[in-house]
């Protein structure tokens, strides 16, 4: 083996460049993104020379003088300062890597000013030195690469045809104007103008400018916030008559960047599921906001992936803004919307051995390649089903205030103040729901661990298995005193069986009378909600529009009082104020 050396600077930013710059539509996404932190308005991008020769022209703010030369080094930058800032990141990009990256493998010309400025500076850069001289240019910022890849002859190999290297800018430009609709975006190739939008902060204008004009009559508003969570999503999908051959239609955004999120593809395709053929998917632009402080962007050099906490409450947040927006297209009874939880208990058991699939306990975060994806398609929807247009009522919202304990639910009523116990709420709900069910759907269990029970209650258990089966539960007897669940009631398939039973014994206590009536109530105690568990408003909604519908609203199956309302009167007294 040869003896160990230290590379040197120039070969280690090659090795790097490899990792930001992947193809010219890499260098593309770096420049444009920088004119956009830039606070730009307008941005101009020229490729020419089999996408070799790359010009993007921007009306920014400019880079200082002082600052120029340390532009192009490696890890400067202007956008973030200290470790704090990395898990609050409000620009595009932060790293300080794509101009270093940039020079290393390419012949790049920089002019630029800023407003304070009467005369620029242009910066030549080639083998990764760096040059500057005075000029005189307009505000803003013109980078010019020539020869890209001029120095490493094996990428140039792997690159594709100039035809299709030009399509991934182009759909790269695409994608970032309809992120940002208040900036001017135009694209030319070899002097010719292939795509060009107006800059006037409209959506739906852009898309049209994208797409056509055709589009954007099919085209459904989806706005939505949370401000218990932060949350907020707005944009448009396309109604189920309007489809697309492949998920390029999908333009999905995080905070306006441009990601790779299966769960919001995901839960797109679930919103869409039982309403387009397979094979079709829908236009979709949307944009969610989060809290910076909530999403990590700083996974990959390429800053696509990223990673968020609360996954649950993301698909749930964009797969109901999506049903909301195609209102007319639901069936009047919508179904219980999935959660990732279910996709959770799906792949629990694989978590050890699968490299597809990775759960992080600690911030409750999934990822998930696109194969294994795919194999859980039919575990995230419980049926097909059948939907047309219909006329709906919009139901009226509850005037939610939040959570106390994350246990009890607090409504502004308008004579007082309403505290629900979100746990009981809907386990009545669940209870009546399983009443009314003719064929409660199981999911099966691959793996259960052997349960040991006394004598009697094995025989009380092989006597009533029947009961059992009835409500969704599959039980084998291995020996006398041990049983295996084979399958269990699909909402509560998270559920340890072990405890389950434990609860159904409890329950029955020896006496046999109304058994089922008691083993339909530990059902629903399982599946529902738990106190102490944070709730999103609209999560908060659902439960309290669920249980208002029941037939017994008062008490839980277990006889508890599911609320209580605090008269206005009894709170202004309270006080000393007059109601």
């Amino acid at each position: 083996m040869a003896r160990i050396k230290q590379l040197s600077k120039h070969l280690i930013n090659q090795i790097a460049a490899g990792e930001v710059i992947e193809r010219p539509a890499s260098v593309v996404k770096e420049l444009v993104e920088n004119s956009i932190d830039a606070g730009s308005t307008k941005v101009s991008i020229e490729i020419n020379n089999d996408c070799r020769d790359i010009r993007v022209a921007d009306n920014g703010s400019g880079i200082h003088p002082d600052d120029i030369m340390l532009a192009f080094s490696k890890h400067a930058t202007s956008k973030i300062s200290s470790d704090e800032d990395l898990f609050d990141i409000h620009t595009m990009g932060f790293r300080g890597e794509a101009l270093a990256s940039i020079i290393s493998i390419s012949k790049l010309t920089c002019t630029t000013r800023t407003a304070e400025f009467d005369a620029g500076t242009k910066v030549k850069c080639e083998n990764s030195e760096v040059k500057s001289t005075q000029t005189g240019c307009a505000i803003g910022t013109i980078m010019e690469i020539k020869d890209l890849f001029y120095n490493l002859p094996a990428r140039l190999k792997f690159l594709k045809s100039s035809n299709t290297e030009f399509s991934y800018i182009q759909e790269l430009v695409q994608s970032i104007a309809l992120a940002h609709p208040h900036c001017a975006l135009e694209l030319k190739k070899n002097g010719k103008t292939v795509l060009k939008t107006s800059g006037q902060n409209n959506l739906l204008q852009t898309i049209k400018e994208v797409y056509s004009a055709d589009v954007t009559q099919n085209l459904k508003e989806v706005l939505k916030t949370d401000p218990l969570s932060g949350l907020k999503i707005s944009g448009y999908v396309s109604t189920p008559d309007y489809t697309r051959s492949s998920k390029k239609s999908y333009h999905i955004y995080i905070n306006s960047r441009t990601v790779k999120c299966p769960i919001f593809q995901k839960s797109i395709d679930t919103a869409y599921k039982s309403l387009i053929a397979n094979g079709k998917y829908p236009l979709v632009v949307l944009n969610l906001e989060i809290p910076p402080s909530d999403v990590d962007v700083n996974v990959h050099p390429t800053k696509k992936e990223v990673r968020y906490k609360n996954t649950n409450q993301i698909f749930n947040f964009i797969y109901t803004s999506i049903q909301a927006g195609l209102t007319n297209y639901v069936e009047q009874a919508q179904p219980e919307p999935q959660t990732v939880s279910n996709v959770v208990d799906f792949i629990q058991p694989k978590l050890e051995s699968s490299g597809d699939v990775i759960f992080d306990k600690e911030d409750d975060t999934i990822y998930i390649s696109d194969k294994e994806m795919e194999k859980l398609e039919t575990h995230i929807v419980e049926q097909p089903r059948m939907f047309a247009p219909v006329e709906k009522e919009v139901e009226p919202e509850e005037n939610i205030i939040g959570q106390y304990k994350n246990t009890y639910i607090l409504i502004e009523k308008e004579d007082g103040l309403e505290i629900v116990d979100q746990h009981i709420a809907e386990e009545r709900y669940i209870y009546e729901k399983l009443m009314s069910e003719k064929d409660i759907v199981s999911q099966m269990l691959f793996v259960s661990d052997v349960i040991n029970v006394s004598s009697s209650e094995a025989e009380l258990i092989k006597e009533n298995i029947d009961k059992f089966e009835k409500f969704g539960y599959g039980i084998e007897f291995m020996k006398d005193n041990e049983l295996i669940f084979r399958k269990v009631p699909q909402m509560i398939a998270k559920v340890n069986p072990k405890d389950i039973l434990a609860d159904i014994l409890k329950n029955i206590d020896g006496n046999l009378d109304r058994l089922e009536e008691k083993i339909l109530i530990t059902t629903s105690c399982k599946a529902s909600v738990k106190a102490g568990q944070k709730l999103s408003t609209w999560q908060m909604q659902e439960i309290i529009k669920r249980w208002r519908k029941t037939k017994m609203p008062y008490t839980c199956p277990h006889g508890r009082t599911i609320s209580k309302v605090l008269p206005h009167k009894e709170i202004a007294s309270f006080f000393q104020r007059n109601a």
